[in-house]
């Protein structure tokens, strides 16, 4: 494509547009990210603007018997953006993910809270 050299093409988008971008981003590469089958996790995520973290998590969907998973209620997101140290400096390093039980999310969502 051609572009001209006097022009300049800019993009200037909202943090709702810049949400959605690394949302979407995140979607489309879980399997290189999280090294999980797309088709057979859900995904919660959440941000925080006031400190710039993003937190992004995937789970399995169903269980063997095809009952639906969700994260449970115990598990916040904000509470665990402030607790989780940072799981990898680049996304484009090796081992960018750390896995935790629920139980152990929910744990760290409790302690957060306390303080």
């Amino acid at each position: 494509m051609y572009m001209d050299e006097n022009k300049v093409r800019v993009i200037k988008i909202s943090s709702k547009a810049l949400f959605e971008f690394i949302y979407e981003k995140f979607i489309e590469e879980q399997a290189c990210y999280l090294d999980v089958d797309p088709l057979s996790v859900t995904n919660t995520f959440d941000i925080d603007w006031e400190n710039g973290q993003f937190i992004f998590c995937a789970h399995i969907s169903e269980d063997s018997q095809g009952n639906m998973h969700s994260l449970p209620d115990g598990i916040d997101l904000k509470s665990l953006m402030k607790m989780l140290p940072d799981t990898t400096e680049s996304m484009f390093a090796d081992n960018r993910y750390k896995e935790y039980t629920k139980e152990e999310l929910e744990d760290i969502s409790k302690q957060a809270n306390l303080l």
